[in-house]
């Protein structure tokens, strides 16, 4: 099995969204759109729109599931709120197939709310060709 880069899983977080009515306001490794800004100091792989709710796109691989950091920069994504606090974001985190358990229990260690805004997504294993 050959190992996704980068791209390759930004690229399955944007299929997966557009499959579910998003639609791309900016996306790393992007050619017609701009990246998307930094939120905080956390870098972020998507920016999408449903109507009027506002999703962050973040592709994390079995490194960074690991990291002890990677907790806190989905705390404080998942509680983003640029404009308006009544209106929060939702979270897509699109992690490799076998790091699905390990994502499971990283976001159950998060309070309640901050959970609610979170999905998990999982990216394919093989490109399309």
């Amino acid at each position: 099995m050959k190992v996704k880069t980068r791209r390759d899983r930004v690229d399955s977080l944007i299929d997966h969204l557009w499959q579910h009515g998003y639609l791309t306001l900016s996306r790393q490794f992007g050619k017609y759109l701009p990246a998307p800004p930094l939120m905080g100091e956390y870098e972020i792989d998507a920016v999408a729109r449903y109507k009027k709710k506002i999703a962050l796109g973040v592709t994390a691989s079995e490194e960074d599931i690991n990291d002890p950091s990677f907790l806190t920069k989905l705390d404080f994504l998942a509680n983003y709120h640029a404009r308006f606090p009544q209106h929060r974001v939702t979270l897509f985190i699109g992690v490799p197939y076998n790091s699905i358990v390990k994502a499971s229990l990283l976001i159950s260690s998060l309070d309640e709310q901050t959970q609610k805004h979170i999905k998990i997504v999982t990216l394919s294993d093989s490109t399309a060709p």
